[in-house]
């Protein structure tokens, strides 16, 4: 058994390798459960914002921020997205996870909303040529909809390799299953990136090895009633982790 663990551990230490031995990978991780009263609480998303720590902690060169309940306020949650975007390198990879209640237009803090604008445009200045919004909540793909610049946010994503991959449709929820520690797509996601939906076994999973991966196991296992959507300007050979 112990012999098995090692190998276990090690297998999750090398999935997430950066892509160069300089490049830093950057997170940071939200998630929402416990919103102001009870009536919105949710069951999993801080449980998802601590899973996905807790995987890009495994490597060295990871530097993380996790911000949970309370903790997620609109003004810390984006000093902590500026301050990441600021000191990211060009050949550093950047991650952007949030779990929690969606809205049109972005996502919904402990006491507010998170807006595409201001995602898209900490994420356009930022001089990453690999960068990626993980998003974990109801009617995901509505981001775009609602209090956004068309114009500019088509600009802003045009500036190269902005990654979006969202648990949903705008017209669907995000599905939390009794007995799951994690919402459907966080649980599909975190697999895919240890190895999971690495289909050629080059060591290398790309944008499409990560959407088909995800997408084909959430129809699954939410019985074809939830659909993750990936949109942005990058390469389907984007590299998303190497192991």
């Amino acid at each position: 058994m112990y012999k098995v663990t090692q190998i276990l551990l090690l297998s999750v230490v090398l999935a997430l390798l950066p892509l160069s031995v300089q490049a830093k990978i950057y997170l940071l991780s939200v998630g929402i459960s416990d919103y102001p009263g009870t009536r919105n609480d949710l069951r999993l998303p801080h449980n998802d914002a601590a899973t996905m720590q807790w995987l890009y902690k495994e490597n060295k060169q990871a530097k993380v921020c996790l911000l949970m309940n309370d903790k997620a306020k609109v003004a810390t949650v984006k000093k902590a997205l500026q301050k990441m975007v600021s000191v990211a390198t060009a050949d550093d990879i950047v991650v952007i996870f949030f779990s929690g209640h969606g809205v049109k237009g972005g996502f919904v803090c402990y006491d507010g909303s998170l807006y595409y604008d201001d995602i898209y445009t900490a994420m356009a200045s930022c001089k990453s040529k690999n960068k990626m919004v993980f998003a974990d909540a109801c009617f995901a793909g509505a981001i775009r909809q609602g209090k956004s610049n068309a114009n500019a946010s088509s600009n802003s994503v045009n500036k190269g390799n902005v990654m979006f991959f969202l648990s949903s449709r705008s017209n669907e929820k995000s599905i939390e299953r009794p007995g799951m520690t994690n919402g459907f797509f966080t649980y599909a996601l975190q697999h895919g990136l240890r190895g999971g939906a690495d289909k050629n076994r080059d060591r290398i999973i790309t944008a499409k090895e990560l959407f088909d991966y995800v997408s084909e196991k959430v129809k699954k296992d939410s019985g074809n009633r939830q659909h993750p959507v990936m949109w942005g300007k990058f390469s389907d050979d984007m590299p998303v982790m190497k192991w």
